[in-house]
């Protein structure tokens, strides 16, 4: 009976760390390909993403860089089955100052295109973009204090129909007004929605131009989100910290 018993349970340990090996591979064989998951620390893209919101990105949208390998290991150059953005889409990419650091922003300006900022208006190739005053955002302040704040809420309408909010936290802020930025062959220009607190394109110190190879993929839908300062591990607090309305919304 000794005998026997062992021999079952070794046969149960392997199976077990087979099964463990598949999920794996399937695992990052999804998160390679297919999706990956990110989390909003920042309130660069409020009111489109809000702190706490866990959202799937799609790897495929725009092929593949060793920027979509786990680690990032420099295999390659360039992209395979490449699939230019579209202006306004929201995407995540390797910030090119470093390359080891995720930014998430608004594709606003596309190769060759002119951006420039006046008076807070955005301009793209010496055009205005249409822009409607909506009702003030209230919620967690976009503009960096712990309050409940009360901002200007504006609807954007790109050239290509894209239509989306964004934020004005001062009139005149330090971007509002701005030299014209020719994006560069095989870049682009990406901005956060709360204009006025978003490290971006604007700032070509820190962020810059974005090559195409360093766009990891497009976002596509919030799964989870839980309120500022929340903590996501904290089950006991979900019914009043989840965002319960944001869940399985899609990202425009």
């Amino acid at each position: 009976m000794g005998v026997t018993s062992g021999t079952k349970t070794e046969s149960g340990v392997g199976e077990t760390v087979r099964v463990v090996i598949h999920a794996l591979i399937i695992a990052l064989v999804i998160r390679t390909f297919l999706f990956q998951p990110f989390n909003i620390p920042s309130g660069s893209m409020k009111s489109t993403l809000l702190v706490g919101d866990y959202l799937f990105v799609s790897k495929y949208s725009y092929g593949y860089s060793h920027f979509s390998i786990p680690f990032s290991p420099p295999l390659f150059s360039g992209r395979i089955f490449g699939s230019e953005p579209n202006r306004g889409d929201v995407v995540v990419f390797r910030l090119p100052k470093d390359n080891t650091t995720d930014y998430i922003k608004r594709v606003i300006g596309l190769p060759g295109d002119r951006i420039q900022m006046k008076e807070g208006l955005l301009y793209i190739n010496d055009k205005p973009v249409q822009r409607q005053r909506l009702p003030d955002f209230v919620g967690e302040d976009p503009c960096g204090s712990d309050a409940t704040a009360r901002v200007k809420q504006w609807q954007e309408t790109l050239p290509n129909g894209v239509t989306y909010k964004t934020l004005d936290c001062v009139d005149n802020g330090f971007y509002d007004n701005t030299n014209v930025y020719t994006v560069p062959p095989g870049h682009y220009f990406m901005m956060g929605d709360n204009r006025d607190n978003s490290t971006d394109s604007r700032v070509l110190s820190a962020v810059g131009y974005v090559p195409f190879e360093n766009l990891i993929g497009r976002a596509q839908m919030i799964f989870f989100s839980i309120g500022e300062g929340e903590q996501a591990w904290q089950i006991w607090r979900w019914p009043t910290a989840v965002r319960w309305h944001r869940i399985f919304s899609i990202v425009r």
